[in-house]
């Protein structure tokens, strides 16, 4: 199995530019709770399991196999997503995938607007792990801006390299 740094650096050779970093910021959590929405619809066991629950528990795993830290972090997202998502589950249909379709659909424009400015293609296109390594980088991202995990971020900038500095100018 990958290691988290691994993972993250393969996932951020594909994001050096800091548009498209902040693009993530915003289109993630906005793909992650869309497909929480989307998948609290069947609910079983008197509403407490659905395939939202069942994918969060998986990725929940994923994370803690990685790094007890971070993955403890990424399952308090995860369930604070399925909450979110069985809310509006419980919604009209009008209402649950209207949110939950336009939610998707905003992520995602956000995050190609993002690799437009980056010049590469999104990580999943070569690598499909990249849709679940995506959440946990922004999580990581935002450590790092808030002066948290030098140690992890110093290890991801010696494979992937730093974000550039002059983003008008993509690397070559």
């Amino acid at each position: 199995m990958k290691s988290l740094v691994d993972h993250l650096s393969q996932y951020a050779a594909y994001h050096r530019d800091p548009r498209n970093i902040a693009s993530h910021f915003i289109g993630i959590p906005l793909i992650v709770v869309a497909v929480a929405v989307l998948l609290s619809r069947p609910q079983w066991a008197g509403g407490w399991l659905s395939p939202a629950v069942l994918v969060s528990l998986a990725s929940a795993w994923f994370y803690l196999r990685l790094e007890l830290r971070l993955g403890a972090l990424m399952t308090v997202l995860l369930g604070l997503s399925v909450w979110a998502g069985q809310v509006l589950a419980l919604q009209s249909t009008l209402v649950w995938l209207s949110s939950g379709i336009g939610m998707f659909v905003v992520g995602w424009a956000i995050q190609f607007v993002g690799h437009h400015y980056e010049g590469r293609k999104p990580a999943f296109v070569d690598d499909v792990t990249g849709l679940i390594v995506g959440p946990l980088f922004v999580v990581a991202e935002l450590a790092f801006l808030l002066g948290l995990r030098h140690d992890l971020k110093e290890q991801i900038e010696a494979r992937a390299g730093g974000v550039r500095t002059n983003p008008n100018r993509a690397s070559a």
